[in-house]
């Protein structure tokens, strides 16, 4: 009976509650006769009319109150004082109409005892259906419900209790509890369900057989967070997370605002609010270029731009598909007032970088363009120097003779005493640029340098992630690998501002925060996951970490600076390296002769020419180029 009346169409539920209603009003307008006589009273003349015809009065109020459009399932508080407010307007009407058609017979207390009782049965029977159709939706869902998740929720604030609601209503979660640190909420109950504290927890995951624990505080600062996390870290349960304020959409907590942590969430270093006059220096009605725009840095590094109203702003990318996809993003969120040209092109191309920019004239360049993977720029090595190293000297020269204002190299903390092909080409890259600074002052050079960024093609986030959905196992190089690692719209915020504090051939350093051991990034990825590592001490577990060595070229720890002399701008997550470099005149005659290595594919002369421009270069491996031959 109850699964056919949830399958009955919206408009004929609304009829059975308007004729319930109607039904109910008399009647309970009969008992308040009743009542106040002390008899079971039946009217007489008139008063047949008053007392039947209360629906022609009532229902219309009801309507207009909206008592009709509350799905009872889901009925909650502001339904039911919508409720008060219609039996209370629909009462006093009545009164005033019974005593003003002059019908004998209607003692005053009873509009009275009528408004009361009819608060009472109107109100009742919707909580009571709610009731039982939502224990009926329990019943008929009880194979469902007896594999549902059990799941703590970490907040017994607001947005934990509304979390606690919606996952009432699902399917695939049950709310056991709360877990919150305030002091005044442990061991009571809320909504039904006990606050616990987070000390001797492992007793109530047993307890409840705790599948995942929701941490539901979206007002959390990101060390809170990370704080809090590491303290779960341990359990053997899924561990995942509501949002911060700002990420949140206006209104309910859902359960699809809930994502599994991430990196960004372990980091414990909030971002520091931009200087907007900065952001918008070298972009705000200009002519803005970004090379390599299709890669992680150069696409967020569009959609930021796209934010700060250039004038135009050229993609310029050799991947078609690369491009194809950047512009196809732009397009969601471009204004209408920018214009956005995508094109196609070799960095290497100096006449058609000169074409290009000279057509747009071209304000400022941020140079993204760059092949970044250590094994493989050092398994093709004389392509990593055409492109990291000449690749930048085109663009650069090619932005001296067409009069850009502002030049910005994406660089990396592997450009510091380089152990592989990639980062000594991004070092020479800056060395480049540092040298055509000093000698000219048409177009002000800058670079600046930061670690890892999280999501980028080739991280290790991802792939650690892909793992762990396969089963394991999850590949760590080494026991003791380190990197540094910042979210990418944090970092190209950073890039944009610290363009904006150049002065010529300067060296930007971002504030990274502390380095993360991967095998320690790698363990708290699977048990936040809600797995066990498996190894000697665990042969049952679950996901197995394999060291499989250090690549070619790759190095245990990064570093941002060559020397210990940063000196703090006025930004407090950007520093200004004071680095030496080597004249335009003297470093020009190593590049020629790089030129000619790179054109005779001479392995040996390349690694050569290459510690003479940065002596600090020290290759961790033999050259490994296949086409290579002695």
């Amino acid at each position: 009976m109850i699964k056919k009346t949830l399958n009955l169409s919206r408009i004929t539920k609304q009829s059975i509650m308007l004729l319930t209603d109607s039904i109910l009003l008399v009647l309970v307008l009969l008992a308040s006769f009743s009542i106040r006589l002390g008899y079971w009273y039946f009217p007489e003349n008139d008063l047949i009319w008053i007392i039947f015809g209360t629906p022609i009065v009532a229902i219309p109020i009801f309507i207009k109150f909206g008592l009709y459009r509350a799905v009872i399932r889901y009925i909650g508080f502001k339904a039911l004082w919508a409720v008060v407010w219609a039996i209370s307007l629909y009462a006093l009407i009545w009164g005033v109409v019974g005593f003003m058609s002059a019908v004998e017979g209607i003692p005053r207390s009873v509009v009275l005892i009528n408004w009361m009782l009819s608060m009472l049965v109107i109100g009742g029977v919707r909580i009571a259906a709610r009731a039982v159709l939502c224990e009926s939706t329990d019943f008929k869902f009880l194979e469902s419900s007896n594999k549902k998740k059990q799941v703590l929720i970490y907040g017994a604030g607001s947005a934990g209790i509304q979390l606690s609601s919606a996952l009432g209503r699902s399917y695939e979660y049950k709310p056991v509890g709360f877990i919150d640190d305030e002091k005044e909420l442990l061991g009571i109950q809320i909504i039904g369900l006990y606050v616990y504290p987070l000390d001797g927890i492992d007793d109530v995951i047993d307890k409840f057989q705790v599948d995942e624990i929701l941490i539901a505080i979206p007002s959390l600062s990101r060390a809170k967070r990370a704080s809090i996390i590491e303290k779960l870290e341990h359990l053997p349960v899924l561990v995942r997370i509501l949002p911060s304020v700002s990420e949140l959409a206006e209104g309910k907590v859902s359960i699809a605002d809930l994502r599994e942590v991430n990196i960004k969430d372990l980091l414990g270093r909030d971002a520091v609010p931009p200087n907007k006059e900065l952001l918008g220096k070298n972009i705000s009605n200009k002519s803005v270029v970004v090379t390599g725009a299709g890669g992680s840095i150069g696409s967020e590094l569009c959609r930021q731009i796209i934010s700060l109203n250039p004038k135009t702003l050229i993609l310029y990318e050799i991947n078609e598909l690369a491009l194809y996809t950047i512009e196809k993003d732009l397009a969601t969120i471009e204004n209408q007032s920018i214009n956005i040209y995508p094109i196609l092109g070799s960095v290497n191309n100096n006449r058609r970088l000169g074409n290009v920019f000279k057509h747009f004239g071209v304000d400022t360049v941020y140079h993204a363009a760059a092949y970044k993977h250590v094994p493989m720029v050092e398994l093709n090595n004389t392509e990593g120097v055409n492109n990291n190293i000449f690749g930048t000297l085109s663009v650069a020269q090619v932005a001296i003779d067409t009069g850009v204002e502002t030049f910005v190299l994406i660089s990396t903390d592997k450009a510091v005493r380089p152990t592989n092909t990639m980062g000594v080409t991004k070092r020479v890259a800056e060395l480049i640029l540092q040298a055509l600074s000093a000698s000219q002052s048409v177009t002000q050079f800058s670079m600046v340098r930061f670690g890892n960024v999280l999501g980028s093609s080739g991280s290790v986030i991802p792939l650690f992630k892909q793992q762990i959905r396969d089963g394991g196992p999850v590949t760590v190089t080494d026991k003791n690998i380190t990197r540094y690692f910042m979210t990418t719209p944090e970092a190209v915020e950073l890039v944009l501002q610290a363009g904006a504090m150049a002065m010529g051939g300067d060296v930007f350093v971002l504030n990274m925060g502390k380095s993360v051991k991967i095998d320690e990034l790698a363990k708290k990825m699977i048990h936040l996951s809600g797995l066990e590592i498996k190894d000697a001490a665990h042969p049952d577990g679950d996901i197995e970490i394999r060291y499989t060595g250090l690549r070619p070229g790759e190095k245990l720890y990064e570093e941002l600076l060559i020397k210990d002399n940063a000196i703090q701008t006025q930004h407090p997550l950007i520093m200004r390296a004071e680095e030496d470099f080597i004249p335009w005149g003297e470093l020009k005659e190593i590049i020629s002769n790089l030129r000619l290595a790179v054109d005779e594919c001479d392995q040996k002369l390349i690694r050569e020419l290459l510690i003479e421009a940065n002596p600090e270069f020290s290759p961790q491996c033999n050259i490994v180029d296949p086409l290579f031959t002695e």
